[in-house]
């Protein structure tokens, strides 16, 4: 009886070890599978970064910031074509430029789309062009501007939104007291007879960069409603402080730091905001219904990958690709699960510690989505990633 017990043991010992090299098996032979499975983010997919142009106009204008891709063909624009603004001038004081470059990947040349007078008189404080800017289906482009007098912000501003139409020539400006220094990146919702723009604005509060300069809690972030009539200049309907409290500070070094990158989601139910002072990414509900402000609302996610985030993109998948100012790297996050899922270097200058620090700027979608544009401020490029 005893040995009997013994055998089937053995058997059954046998049994086991053979499932379990049947398993280790089949998850050798599944390994290349998962290789191939499909990728979490748009990240993943890029293999090559191009770069396409030097975006410094006759004018000398430097300092790369704004970027967006043309959704329509209209007067000198064509649909897919790629507009950059400049926030510098050719002294390279910042605050100062007044161009916008028009990139054409179908010939791969460049052309001068506007040049704004530095001293337009509706514009509080002149015209140096920020990292705002938008070209609607309407073929109307919109530029906000955050001005300097010397390339400080002892002499700044508190700039406005400046409407050209679709060859580059001034139909009119946007001013308020709710103006003040619009900084970042707009998000958009364009219906074509009607569009809602939203538009950070760091300039409350802040004044020079001298010595050890404090955080005002003051930036905001302005929706604005237009409404567009067939061959008519944008009219503003309303303008709603959404969200308001972020931190904002003067700097020698990039002239303002401030909330920067602004992306919505898929149902346009939720805003992003980039909080480069509190190097967060936080959420404000609602952004297209709301009348009344949402403070600074909750927090997505923060520190980890993120260096002071800047610019932001929602991608195909619903995913957010923040660029940072502190290095040169682009960080993924997917927002419905709250989570940084990787950061990629696509700028490694040494000239700058860590690589690429202070570089990014503007970033794009391609039209198909398969890539995006970015800036190199530093050697005034565009380049492709894709």
């Amino acid at each position: 009886m005893k040995h009997a017990t013994r055998t089937l043991l053995q058997c059954t010992a046998h049994a086991v070890r053979s499932a379990l090299a049947l398993a280790a098996a089949a998850a050798l032979a599944g390994a290349p599978l998962a290789a191939r499975a499909d990728p979490q983010g748009l990240l993943e997919t890029v293999k090559h970064h191009t770069t396409l142009i030097n975006t410094v106009p006759d004018n000398g204008d430097q300092n790369p910031y704004a970027i967006f891709v043309a959704p329509v063909s209209s007067g000198s624009v064509k649909e897919g074509d790629v507009l950059v603004d400049n926030f510098n001038n050719a002294a390279n004081l910042q605050g100062t430029g007044s161009t916008i470059v028009d990139y054409h990947p179908d010939t791969k040349q460049m052309t001068l789309f506007a040049t704004i007078p530095r001293d337009l008189k509706e514009c509080p404080g002149g015209v140096g062009l920020s990292t705002a800017m938008t070209m609607l289906k309407s073929g109307w482009v919109i530029v906000g501007s955050t001005p300097s007098n010397d390339g400080t912000t002892n002499t700044k501003g508190a700039g406005c939104m400046i409407v050209l139409d679709s060859s580059g020539k001034i139909a009119k400006v946007i001013s308020s007291p709710n103006i003040n220094d619009p900084w970042g990146n707009m998000a958009v919702v364009d219906n074509g007879d009607q569009a809602t723009l939203f538009v950070s604005n760091a300039g409350f509060g802040v004044g020079g960069a001298d010595g050890n300069p404090p955080v005002f809690k003051q930036a905001t972030v302005l929706r604005l409603d237009l409404d567009l009539q067939s061959g008519q200049a944008p009219v503003l309907k309303s303008e709603t402080v959404v969200a308001s409290g972020f931190g904002a500070q003067a700097d020698k070094g990039v002239f303002l730091v401030g909330p920067t990158g602004l992306a919505l989601s898929a149902d346009d139910k939720l805003l992003y905001v980039s909080d480069a002072i509190g190097n967060r990414i936080n959420v404000i509900e609602d952004p297209l219904t709301r009348d009344t402000s949402a403070g600074v609302g909750r927090q997505l996610t923060a520190d980890g990958l993120l260096h002071r985030p800047l610019a932001m993109i929602t991608t195909p998948q619903g995913h957010l690709l923040v660029t940072n100012a502190l290095n040169g790297q682009v960080v993924e996050i997917d927002p419905a699960a709250a989570k940084q899922l990787y950061a990629r270097w696509i700028d490694t200058d040494k000239a700058q510690t860590p690589p690429g620090n202070g570089d990014l700027f503007g970033i794009a979608l391609t039209p198909a989505g398969d890539g995006f544009y970015y800036v190199e401020d530093d050697v005034n490029t565009l380049v492709l990633a894709k």
